[in-house]
């Protein structure tokens, strides 16, 4: 960014408390797809950002509830071969193909992309870069 400002944001799904982080294989985005099928998860990012120059940091963080519709084996095979879950916390992206098994959304849709605008353009505001 520019004035010095560094920005870093991460995102992890949690279902039942447990984080579902990015599935390690094809077998681990299944099992993840399985268990969010039908059921309430959240997600939620962390923001960071710090002044180069004088040090001063903020940290902030954004949760929204996400509710899938049951999804079927074959929606759940179809989907992994896509290859789209595989670099995903939860092994699915909302931008997507995943966009389809949502049947509920509480809070940021960017938010479950993986990068809160709303809370990162809030903390720039704060720092006098926007």
């Amino acid at each position: 960014l520019c004035r010095g400002v560094v920005l870093a944001s991460d995102t992890l799904v949690s279902l039942d408390g447990a984080p579902l982080g990015k599935p390690a294989d094809e077998a681990d985005a299944r099992r993840m797809l399985r268990a969010l099928s039908g059921r309430e998860h959240e997600v939620f990012s962390g923001v960071c950002v710090m002044q180069k120059s004088t040090g001063r940091m903020a940290l902030r963080s954004a949760r929204t509830g996400v509710t899938f519709k049951e999804l079927s084996d074959r929606e759940i095979s179809d989907y992994i071969a896509t290859g789209e879950p595989m670099d995903k916390a939860g092994a699915y992206g909302i931008q997507g193909g995943a966009g389809a098994f949502v049947t509920r959304l509480d809070g940021s849709f960017e938010n479950v992309m993986g990068f809160p605008i709303d809370v990162v353009g809030d903390m720039l505001r704060d720092f006098g870069i926007l």
